[in-house]
């Protein structure tokens, strides 16, 4: 098991493998009344077929012929000799946003309201053949209606890179849009592109572009100069790219002077006194309050916008105001132009008690599957402005409660966040969604299942996730399998999300070190083109990068009985996710050796992501003790000081352990261990610098604190 080793990066040719070869069981037999697809059969599409529609006949055929050995030919409308047909078309009867799915014994029709949901009625089909495993479907006709009109995605390749391949995976998964970081004119966070040449691959295959600001925004809207200085920045950005579909903005990303009283007035990047250092606090500049001129700046960018591109679709993500009393929310909602779509992180800034216990959501999290209040409280203010309501939902797949895996594989805690999106649908009206951040979306079964989930209407996911058990693994072991999704889905329950473990081990996995006192807070080695690299992983643990307090509350001269309470039970919790992964991954390798040849390699790439997270969580409940341990270490002495040494010693050993025991599963699979906004952190490379460390900790460092 596992025996296999990639290069750096190698997973990236797994992500540009569109259609799978080992889709097909070629026992299958095909059912009473079901409808089967073989060579007899012809694709066809309109004479004067969109290339969005042409692409999607061509995919389904390399489909047909890749993964269900079946091969048949593409023709235009009119073609002679067609005899049983999948016909493609588009119809201004349905809704833009919904396609018209028909199976009969000789036709097969995919008929979208556009021409992208004519392509999406086609991977429909390709989903339902492969849950089959087999090319049989069975008679249906009904029309399928998308809730989000707008999905957009960062790319799980590599930061801002969109390979054509990675593209049309995340058209099948249902994607409409990618993100660019935009620094400049054909620049962003990765550096070079051009930004024409991925607009015009992505529409080839429905798929949009929106530009994520990282402009700097040196003038307030009043200024007399301002629309020039705008018209510089957004005149320029569309005259030269005019195929941008929209702009994201958020706070930290576009703050500008603004005159509210609430803040200092001052951007955070402009803050700087004569030794370089900020003058104000975070939560004084005008990324961190919805200041209601935020409302004239989006006025004057669209109008400047909306000169060249009329239909582009403006967002303004209050993510960084969350925390923020509604009633100043609401404000800005109240003036801001009824055609700029406001966007709420789903789940951020809540307060979610537990055994008495209070536990916040930081960003993004899915140990409570939301939403929380300031989502509930920004839908409500969207809808009674009639603004267009948007949500940051991670439903690519990925949180950052863990930094360098490429999905959460939790799909019951999962169908309860899009169970609570589809309620936002009925009663804020969301329409549009966020799936990932930089941490992009790296499709799987998970971002399968939330298709299923985002469209209407929606089938029983626990049985849709029942039946990819049984096609990822096999029929027979499906049960076992959904036990051990239900031990992952319960594991992320109790994985609370905390500022010191989401920048502290869970950002980086087992790499993260065991610091003592020497060399505290030295970072991660990494990649100088990284975009964040080891920035946001903060070694100091219970420190942030500025070696500020981020939350931990023992390492003070007089910790509350709370602050004991709180942080003892978050290593309750997490000694239970600890255990549920442990427990989800033996359910997994007992069923390993039922899981046919053709499927093996995919099963246990499933595997070895349960045993990274678990590895993972292993090392936070270890750094837990530790930290917990040192805290003490300074003010004991004799028998009591020595105690400690030896407890810290034998979590020291353990972690030695958990860590050598990663190198194997990251060299497995190249894309754990990796995260596109920091490249590499847990590696072989990284994994033996902390281990190196580590020893020293062992061999050096913790014995000289012992008291004879």
């Amino acid at each position: 098991m596992m025996n296999t080793k990639e290069v750096s990066y190698q997973f990236r040719q797994r992500f540009s493998v569109i259609h799978r070869p080992d889709r097909r069981d070629v026992n299958k037999v095909c059912g009473v009344g079901q409808v089967e697809v073989d060579h007899t059969w012809t694709i066809v599409m309109p004479s004067d077929a969109h290339v969005v529609v042409k692409n999607a006949a061509r995919d389904l055929e390399d489909y047909l012929f890749t993964s269900m050995n079946v091969s048949v030919r593409v023709v235009r409308d009119g073609a002679e000799n067609v005899g049983k047909r999948i016909v493609y078309g588009v119809s201004d009867e349905l809704d833009e946003n919904s396609y018209r799915f028909v199976v009969r014994d000789a036709e097969i029709l995919l008929i979208g309201g556009s021409p992208r949901m004519a392509a999406q009625a086609g991977y429909h089909l390709e989903d339902l053949m492969n849950l089959c495993e087999a090319p049989f479907v069975d008679p249906v006709d009904e029309v399928r209606e998308s809730l989000l009109h707008t999905r957009m995605v960062h790319s799980g390749y590599g930061i801002d890179m969109y390979p054509n391949e990675h593209i049309i995976n995340l058209a099948h998964v249902g994607m409409t849009a990618i993100l660019l970081f935009v620094e400049k004119i054909d620049q962003t966070a990765h550096g070079y592109q051009d930004f024409n040449d991925l607009c015009y691959r992505a529409a080839q295959y429905g798929v949009d572009v929106y530009a994520y600001s990282y402009f700097e925004h040196l003038r307030h809207p009043d200024d007399a100069d301002a629309e020039e200085y705008y018209e510089n920045i957004y005149g320029k950005l569309f005259d030269r790219c005019p195929y941008f579909k929209g702009l994201v903005f958020v706070g930290e990303s576009c703050e500008f002077p603004s005159k509210d009283p609430h803040t200092c007035g001052i951007p955070r990047f402009a803050d700087k006194d004569e030794n370089g250092n900020p003058r104000h606090k975070q939560a004084e500049y005008p990324g961190w309050f919805p200041c209601v001129d935020y409302a004239d700046l989006m006025n004057l960018i669209k109008k400047i916008v909306y000169k060249r591109r009329p239909d582009a679709d403006i967002v303004l993500w209050s993510y960084n105001w969350g925390f923020v009393e509604g009633k100043h929310r609401k404000a800005l909602l109240d003036v801001l132009p009824k055609d700029v779509a406001i966007q709420a992180t789903y789940e951020m800034w809540d307060t979610v008690p537990r055994d008495g216990v209070e536990n916040r959501t930081t960003d993004y999290t899915l140990f409570s599957p939301g939403p929380g209040k300031y989502f509930t409280t920004e839908g409500e203010y969207a809808k009674e402005n009639g603004l267009r309501f948007y949500s940051m939902t991670n439903t690519g797949g990925l949180t950052w409660d863990i930094g360098v895996v490429p999905y959460i594989p939790a799909p019951y805690q999962w169908i309860k966040r899009y169970e609570g999106m589809r309620k936002a649908h009925d009663e804020y009206g969301l329409v549009g969604a966020m799936e990932s951040h930089h941490y992009g979306c790296s499709p799987s079964f998970i971002s399968e299942l939330a298709k299923w989930a985002f469209y209407s209407p929606m089938p029983d996911l626990d049985g849709i996730l029942h039946q990819m058990a049984a096609r990822d693994f096999a029929p027979e072991v499906a049960d076992t399998v959904c036990e051990a999704y239900r031990c992952f889905s319960d594991g992320i329950h109790y994985l609370i999300s905390t500022d010191p473990d989401q920048y502290g081990p869970h950002r980086v996995g087992p790499a993260y070190p065991f610091q003592l006192f020497e060399n505290l807070g030295e970072a991660l080695p990494e990649e100088p083109y990284s975009h964040f690299g080891s920035r946001y992983c903060y070694t100091n643990y219970g420190a942030d990068m500025w070696g500020n307090d981020i939350g931990v509350g023992l390492n003070v001269e007089n910790p509350t009985e709370k602050d004991v309470r709180k942080f003892d039970y978050e290593i309750e919790s997490f000694t239970k996710s600890r255990d549920l992964y442990t427990r989800g991954c033996e359910l997994l390798v007992s069923i390993m050796d039922k899981v046919p040849a053709r499927k093996r390699d995919n099963a246990e790439r499933i595997l070895a992501l349960g045993m990274f997270i678990r590895n993972t969580v292993r090392t936070s409940v270890a750094y837990k003790e530790f930290y917990k341990c040192k805290c003490k270490l300074l003010k004991a002495h004799g028998e009591e000081r020595n105690r400690l040494v030896d407890r810290m010693l034998e979590l020291c050993r353990g972690e030695v352990k958990n860590a050598e025991d990663t190198i194997p599963i990251v060299e497995f699979d190249s894309r754990l261990g990796f995260e596109p906004s920091m490249e590499y952190m847990c590696d072989r490379a990284h994994i033996e610098w902390k281990l190196e460390r580590l020893h020293k900790v062992i061999d050096t460092e913790l014995p000289s604190y012992y008291e004879k």
